[in-house]
């Protein structure tokens, strides 16, 4: 049988790299707070499986749980900043390619028939 979905078996590897990379972080702040496996889980409802996936990094683990662990941790405030236009220079130039260089005249329905 063959996964339906490759992204959770075989992600690309820097998307693989960064879920581990984020749930090594997840742990690290966990432990630093003397926070257990199971205190983690109770305090974001969710089983302590599903923290220890996150803290492995395991790509099918709900985003939920991950960002959950970040509010656990008062650490929710760093997601802002997650795909902010403001700082997605390739989408600003993009947007900027398409904008209109100069304004054209509007044109209205004449209401004679």
């Amino acid at each position: 049988m063959t996964a339906r979905n490759k992204l959770l078996t075989a992600p690309p590897y820097p998307v693989e790299q960064t879920l581990k990379r984020l749930g090594a972080n997840l742990r690290t702040a966990r432990l630093r707070r003397n926070l257990t496996i199971a205190e983690m889980a109770e305090k974001i409802g969710t089983g302590e499986r599903a923290v220890a996936d996150a803290e492995r990094g395991k790509p099918s683990t709900g985003i939920a749980v991950y960002v959950a662990m970040l509010w656990a941790l008062d650490l929710l405030g760093q997601m802002s900043d997650v795909a902010a236009p403001e700082r997605d220079d390739e989408g600003q130039t993009l947007a900027l390619a398409r904008e209109r260089a100069r304004a054209r005249p509007k044109t209205e329905l004449s209401n004679d028939f």
